[in-house]
Formats: C-alpha cells, sequence, structure tokens
C-alpha cells in the first residue's frame, strides 16, 4: 500500500506496480506453444560450434540456438557459410554480434571506469553505417539472427526489415550489455525492433516477473553468468525461470574462464574446450529441469521463430 497514487499511475499505462514478489506463472509461449529453449553462447567459429554439436549429440541434449561475440567482420566468407551449414542441417539457430562497437573503436570511453556504460554503442554515423553493412553481409551469406547493443541500430534494423534489406524473419537480438533493466526500458526495446531481449544478469525472480507481465518478447536469461556479468551459477532456479518467464531462452555461460573476445585461430582450441564444456553445464541444468519441472514444453528444432540460417544464398538478393 506505500507510494498508493504512484503505483496505480504506473498500473494506469499497463505496467505493473511493483516487482511482482508473487511470482505468476507466464501463459505466454512461442510460436509452437514451448516454453523455453536452449541457448550456448560464445560459440566462435566452426570448429567451436562442431565441438558443441559433438557434445551435444554425446550428452543427449537439444540446443537451439547458438551465438557469438567477437563479431561478423571478424569471420571469413567460408567460415559464416560453413557455420549456417552447420545449423540448418539441424535446424538451430545461428546469432552472430554485429562487428563495430565501442570497444573495438579508436575512442577510449568505453574503457574507462566511467565510461563502460557505453560499451557496445556506436559512436557517429560511420560506426552504424559499418554495422548495417555488418549485417548485410551475415544474411547475404545466410544467417537469419544477430546480437545489437546500441538503440540506435536496433531501431534500423526495424526499418531494414520494412525496406527489405534485412529478412522479415532476421531475428534481432539484444545483447546482454544494453543492460536495460526494468519493465519500461524493456518494453522500449520491444517496440524499437527487438525480436528477444537478454536481460541483465542479476535481476530477482520478481524483478523479472514484473518484465514478462509486461513485455511479449522471449527474455534470454543466463543461468551460468561469466564472471565479467557476475559470475552467478543460478541452476537451481531455471525450472521458476521457466514457469515465470516464458517463453524463454535459457542461456549457458561459464563461469571462471578466459577472455577469448575477439576470438581467432590463437585462441581455437582454448574455445573448443570451453563449448565443450558449456555443453556439460547445459546438460547439468536439464537435468535439474526433468527432476522439478518434467511438464515444462521445450521446441523442436528448427520450430517456428527460431532464426535457422538458410544455405546457398552467398551473394543473392535478400
Amino acid at each position: 500500500m506505500f507510494m498508493k497514487e504512484t503505483r496505480e499511475f504506473l498500473e494506469s499505462l499497463g505496467y505493473p506496480g511493483g516487482d511482482c514478489y508473487d511470482l505468476p506463472t507466464s501463459a505466454k509461449r512461442f510460436p509452437d506453444g514451448a516454453q523455453y529453449r536452449v541457448e550456448i553462447p560464445s560459440v566462435e567459429g566452426p570448429r567451436a560450434l562442431e565441438a558443441v554439436l559433438d557434445e551435444a549429440d554425446r550428452l543427449g541434449i537439444t540446443i537451439h540456438r547458438v551465438s557469438q561475440g567477437s563479431g561478423i567482420m571478424l569471420l571469413t566468407d567460408e567460415e559464416i557459410s560453413d557455420m549456417c551449414e552447420m545449423c540448418a542441417s539441424r535446424g538451430i539457430e545461428l546469432s552472430l554480434f554485429v562487428g563495430p562497437r565501442g570497444t573495438w573503436d579508436i575512442s577510449a570511453l568505453p574503457l574507462t571506469p566511467s565510461g563502460k556504460a557505453a560499451g557496445l554503442r556506436h559512436e557517429g554515423m560511420d560506426q552504424l553505417v559499418y554495422a548495417i553493412e555488418d549485417l548485410k553481409r551475415a544474411a547475404q551469406l545466410g544467417v537469419r539472427g544477430a546480437l545489437v547493443a546500441d538503440e540506435g541500430l536496433l531501431l534500423l534494423t526495424k526499418e531494414m526489415k520494412h525496406r527489405g534489406i534485412l529478412p522479415q524473419n532476421f531475428v534481432i537480438k539484444v545483447s546482454v550489455q544494453m543492460m536495460a533493466s526494468n519493465p519500461v526500458s524493456i518494453k522500449l526495446m520491444e517496440q524499437l525492433g527487438a525480436d528477444t531481449y537478454n536481460v541483465p544478469t542479476a535481476l530477482t525472480l520478481p524483478k523479472l516477473a514484473a518484465i514478462r507481465q509486461t513485455v511479449n518478447l522471449p527474455l534470454d536469461v543466463y543461468v551460468e553468468v561469466p564472471d565479467g556479468f557476475g559470475g552467478f551459477i543460478r541452476h537451481y532456479e531455471i525450472p521458476e525461470i521457466i514457469r515465470i518467464l516464458a517463453p524463454v531462452y535459457i542461456k549457458f555461460g561459464l563461469r571462471n574462464h578466459p577472455d577469448v573476445y575477439p576470438s581467432g585461430k590463437h585462441l581455437e582450441s582454448v574455445n573448443i574446450e570451453l563449448c565443450r564444456e558449456r555443453v556439460r553445464r547445459a546438460a547439468l541444468g536439464m537435468r535439474i529441469v526433468e527432476q522439478y519441472y518434467p511438464e515444462a514444453v521445450t521446441s523442436k528444432l528448427g520450430a517456428e521463430g527460431l532464426g535457422v540460417p538458410v544455405t546457398g544464398v552467398q551473394n543473392a538478393k535478400v
């Protein structure tokens, strides 16, 4: 009852009047009726992707999405095409990060203690031009999903789809480094064109539940978090995360691993082992789902809404 007028004001706008401590069950679903999907991040190139797929087969788990962090521009055409072929053959979404970003640019601001909020945003119009070119190249090679971390670029991707520069089924995944952390801010991301949104890693279940009450887009939730984002391991919360936040991507990062961004051949052997361990962690997380929430519904590979690559389209019109 505290601050009643303010809470009623927020509710009149369609937002929760506070965090949802009652943890309501989400009735929202993926287009195929599923509650959750599984994502393996930081899959830095085709050899790392091979390791993910081999380990998933060995452990008997389903991976719906793999994402990459170093950037489209740091992969060759052949590497991108190889990754597209592997994912398309299994019905797995491939999501590559936009290459140009603040931390790769010549400005020191994103590297300073006070400027870290600038992070992966794009300084100036030229950086946006480069980012659009990166997205166009990926789409021409068959990619149908990418990560962005800049509100301006996010809005431009919406316009690119409208004008046919990007395919309508190209999945725009907003990076965890965007850091919008409340229902109102994340609703804005949805309105700007986000197809899925990676929430900050340290949000409590009531805070996450309030976000789900406000937005309809799938949420991406780290249940094991790289050290740079907190290093949390939330495996026992996975059943509740699925119940409260559906539709949700359960995302298995890895604590206590070296920084491999930007990646390349010099780090390939390390990347392969890191990817194998991420899949092992995913198997541990899925065991908890099987034990505590066996009725939870997951998607089949190739399900509607997954940004599964297409093949044989190099240099073709998108």
